[in-house]
């Protein structure tokens, strides 16, 4: 890609800007459908679908409304919850397992909205930290950065809770539907034993996807003679530190919330299907006794 400079003297004038990376990103994203759409077949381009959809409420919702006069944390709730909603039932269809994914969800996503205001207040968090927030200040100077910073870690919680809740509910209705005679403790009590593991991996990948993202800073502050703390607690580490841990803390407490709520839904269809089936038995024997 080259610059060009029609009023240059002798002539329009070019010089190197980039290169061009049409090819490879329209291949992988090609691949991407491709292989999703093998090996996950309709519930995998469901979740395209989906994803779709969640770039549409982004671009045509949720970024305007930042660039608006509306609260940040506000709009970026309303703005995920309604991708919550429509991804999951889209994706893995309408149930009482995708609601209690859902359930444990929101809940995640309320937990990091009032965690998040609370620490961005309390850490003073600017929120320009970054190149890119320093030039967004000079379009509008009346943004505020801050209701960024707390829009930004809701954004972030979606992907993590999404995977979460939806893994912990399909635990919880594959152990009731093996042994349907188990109570609501004793679903909820496996169902943990499968979340701790899933919250133990999980927090590894918060932490290391952060890591791998932030590397050239992260050299930097090994190179640099300030104290480790020091740095940690400046302001351009600590906004991605303290988004890492409020993601982190909603998310371990999504998964006893979404397992209770799995069980809970578990044990009523068992009470509905006896219910239906009871009722069915005394038609039955109300015709033949005619």
């Amino acid at each position: 890609m080259l610059t060009r400079d029609a009023g240059a003297e002798g002539g329009p004038a070019y010089g190197f800007y980039d290169y061009e990376r049409d090819t490879p990103i329209v291949v992988l994203a090609i691949t991407f459908a491709v292989v999703v759409g093998l090996v996950a077949r309709l519930r995998g381009l469901a979740s395209l679908l989906g994803l779709a959809f969640a770039f549409v409420v982004l671009l045509q919702f949720v970024l305007p409304g930042l660039l608006s006069e509306n609260s940040p944390t506000l709009v970026s709730l309303v703005g995920s919850a309604a991708i919550m909603f429509v991804v999951l039932y889209l994706a893995h269809g309408f149930s009482a397992r995708t609601t209690t994914a859902l359930v444990g969800t929101l809940f995640g996503l309320t937990l990091v909205a009032v965690m998040g205001s609370i620490a961005v207040s309390a850490a003073r968090l600017t929120g320009l930290t970054s190149e890119e927030t320093v030039r967004l200040q000079g379009y509008d100077p009346t943004l505020a950065f801050s209701g960024l910073v707390l829009a930004g870690i809701v954004v972030a919680g979606l992907g993590v809770l999404n995977d979460v809740t939806i893994t912990q509910a399909s635990a919880i209705w594959q152990l009731h539907e093996v042994s349907p005679e188990m109570t609501w403790r004793e679903l909820y009590s496996r169902g943990m034993a499968v979340g701790r593991d899933h919250i133990a991996s999980t927090v590894y990948t918060i932490v290391f996807a952060y890591a791998g993202a932030a590397l050239p800073l992260l050299l930097i502050f090994e190179l640099s003679p300030t104290p480790m703390w020091t740095l940690v607690t400046s302001s351009a580490l600590a906004e991605e530190v303290i988004r890492t841990f409020v993601g982190a803390i909603a998310l371990v407490l999504a998964v006893p919330v979404t397992t209770a709520a799995g069980a809970f839904f578990a044990k009523a269809s068992d009470t509905e299907t006896g219910a239906a089936t009871e009722r069915r038995v005394t038609a039955l024997r109300a015709r033949f006794a005619r």
